[in-house]
């Protein structure tokens, strides 16, 4: 499907709405990419820590004595316990210096994948998931914001994808290596070999992470840790003046809401279908359990691919890229329920499926962290953590019915018509933040 011929590409990208103005200090300074492949490395391990059931669903299913749906569920946990505690934690630890906050939930999440590994029922491991989840919120208000506390508002796009590209690396390698570990040594090795690389990342996060400087911070994180970072107070305290000046009603919080409306959405068609695709391989391709492993490999291989092009072709045009990403998505996902007895045509769909999809949430969170105010970016990210983890949770959940009542054909369908719900609020998304920007 080409999308070149009857589309206004100016009209695609909304102007940005008003901001202010990024100190000179943050333009002037190198490109902080140590600093943003250690972030990228956290989130890597994050992401396989709340994905890793999926991978390992049928074995952990038999180990405990519970349907594939109640283990698909434990996504859930984690998803919705972020959803319920991610805003409040965020207000809680507003004041802490996020550096030393990152190191924490890591060592916390670290924890939770020893609780799961360990947990002698199904009872006791929703519990080890609901502390990994309330540490991931806290993670991820605080992970999303980072990054573009670390450059200029015109490197964000890259920023955040550099970032977000620990999430697709955990696809490409941390759930298929975890899932093969898992069936070759034991589902529970594989979440204990997590946790000791969640203690790692701390300490890697620890050393390489530079501070930065947050609104509502007492002392900031860079004055109070670098000597050299004593200079750019001014350039801070200029900041939080324009920040107390600007209207207590922010004006890009509405084109906030709907782009992370947007995001639920997404993510509750994807969660759908992904949470059960080991079965969806196995029961409706046909291929062998073995086979699960590779095949995740490669979806997330493609979309690493995507990544790439979220970054650097449609990074400077986020509005473009998404509604490019959910029109393939939505098509290969439809191609892949039809042909799904047919492997070659099959695997392809899927490839493209992990393409497409690789690409949506770095322009998901390029594109509002552009919309939102330079005041609004930590509440505006935690918003947007909020419904991510909310779709990730309502999907598993939405899934799991599916698979009780309809059965595994009805779940990649329905995952296409939320899509199509998606990419209508894309295009009117376009026009809100027009309107805001006027």
């Amino acid at each position: 499907m080409s999308f070149t011929a009857p589309i206004n590409l100016p009209s695609l990208e909304a102007p940005e709405a008003p901001h202010a103005p990024e100190s000179i200090a943050a333009a002037a300074r190198p490109f902080p990419w140590v600093g943003l492949l250690a972030l990228a490395a956290a989130v890597f391990l994050s992401v396989t820590s709340e994905m890793l059931p999926t991978g390992l669903l049928p074995d952990m299913s038999r180990a405990l004595g519970v349907t594939e749906g109640q283990v698909g569920l434990l996504v859930s946990w984690f998803a919705f316990t972020v959803v319920l505690t991610s805003t409040s934690l965020a207000h809680l630890t507003r004041r802490l210096p996020r550096h030393g906050l990152i190191v924490l939930v890591l060592v916390v999440l670290a924890i939770s994948n020893v609780l799961t590994a360990i947990a002698p029922n199904y009872a006791f491991m929703v519990g080890g998931r609901i502390i990994g989840g309330m540490a991931h919120g806290l993670f991820w208000a605080v992970v999303g914001a980072y990054a573009a506390h670390l450059v200029p508002r015109e490197q964000i796009g890259r920023a955040v994808a550099i970032t977000v590209s620990g999430g697709t690396l955990a696809f490409v390698f941390g759930v298929p290596i975890a899932t093969a570990a898992g069936h070759l040594l034991g589902w529970r090795l594989s979440f204990l070999a997590l946790a000791a690389l969640m203690l790692i990342g701390a300490v890697v996060v620890w050393r390489f992470l530079p501070p930065v400087s947050h609104y509502g911070a007492r002392v900031t994180d860079a004055t109070a840790s670098d000597p050299t970072a004593a200079g750019n107070a001014g350039a801070a305290a200029a900041h939080a003046a324009t920040a107390i000046a600007e209207p207590r009603r922010d004006p890009t919080m509405r084109a906030v809401i709907l782009l992370s409306v947007i995001t639920g959405l997404t993510m509750v068609g994807h969660y759908t279908f992904y949470t059960y695709i080991a079965p969806f391989l196995i029961d409706e391709m046909g291929v062998d359990s073995g086979a699960v492993a590779p095949l995740l490999f490669a979806y997330g291989i493609a979309g690493a691919v995507g990544l790439v092009l979220s970054g650097t072709v449609f990074g400077p045009r986020p509005q473009l890229g998404l509604v490019i990403g959910i029109a393939v998505s939505a098509l290969s996902v439809t191609v892949l329920a039809l042909f799904a007895a047919t492997l070659p045509v099959a695997i392809t769909a899927f490839v493209l499926w992990g393409l497409a999809f690789g690409m949506l949430p770095p322009l998901l969170q390029t594109r509002l962290l552009r919309t939102a105010s330079l005041r609004i970016r930590d509440t505006a990210s935690a918003i947007y953590t909020t419904a991510f983890n909310a779709g990730i949770g309502g999907g598993a959940l939405l899934g799991a019915a599916l698979l009780g009542s309809a059965g595994m054909q009805a779940v990649p369908l329905v995952y296409v018509g939320i899509l199509v719900l998606a990419f209508v609020l894309v295009i009117v998304s376009d026009v809100v933040v027009r309107r805001r920007a006027a």
